[in-house]
């Protein structure tokens, strides 16, 4: 009788978690783009409507963009939201798109919302907040960076054109997630070009190691 008990609450668990899931192909995803499509998009009109101001914290922007024109910055940022966020909303070449303003993002973030100096993890936790009083302001660029993650790595979903696209040319988007070596190097170098432009150490760090996981997951195929 318990037996049969538990065996018939792990398949109702079973049931509901599967069908979670299924539509989890969806709706998360969708969510996310519609959000992060939105907040790019209204950011970048903002820029395209009004006036250059990054001439004021050029000297403050990571290397290359610290020595690139203000205006062409400026250029550069506005057109990359907009277009960014039209195309987060149709789910068209979203990994591409999520992964450029992700890099956004990090620059971004390094001229304005990085604390200035900190010498300390609690000194730097008080940067996590969504006001500026002098240690920084990076909580909304975070909470942006963990919403288009997912849409680098697990795409758009099933309800956008990239999906559209795959089917018309028979792409195969059932196939079994591969997690080797050459997954975490990607990985790792996904997350590693961006902090270049933000903690510049770390991010080399995370790219020698996407250097060296590439290398063993050859080694491993010899």
């Amino acid at each position: 009788m318990a037996t049969s008990t538990v065996s018939g609450a792990l398949g109702a668990w079973e049931w509901v978690t599967t069908r979670l899931r299924g539509a989890g192909e969806t709706i998360p995803r969708l969510v996310m783009r519609i959000v992060m499509g939105w907040e790019f998009f209204e950011a970048g009109r903002e820029k395209f409507r009004g006036e250059n101001w990054f001439a004021g914290i050029q000297d403050q922007f990571p290397f290359p963009f610290n020595v690139v024109p203000a205006d062409l910055s400026w250029t550069i940022a506005t057109w990359f939201e907009l277009v960014g966020g039209i195309a987060l909303w149709l789910g068209l070449g979203t990994r591409f798109f999520a992964f450029s303003l992700l890099f956004l993002t990090f620059v971004a973030t390094a001229a304005v919302h990085w604390p200035d100096m900190f010498s300390m993890w609690s000194d730097l936790l008080k940067g996590y907040s969504i006001s500026d009083k002098g240690h920084g302001n990076f909580k909304l660029p975070l909470l942006f960076v963990v919403m288009l993650l997912p849409l680098i790595f697990n795409g758009a979903g099933k309800f956008s054109l990239d999906h559209l696209l795959a089917q018309w040319l028979r792409l195969d988007t059932t196939a079994t997630p591969v997690s080797d070596a050459y997954a975490w190097s990607m990985a790792a170098a996904i997350m590693g070009l961006p902090f270049l432009m933000l903690m510049p150490g770390f991010g080399i760090a995370l790219l020698l190691v996407a250097l060296v996981l590439a290398g063993f997951g050859r080694y491993a195929r010899a």
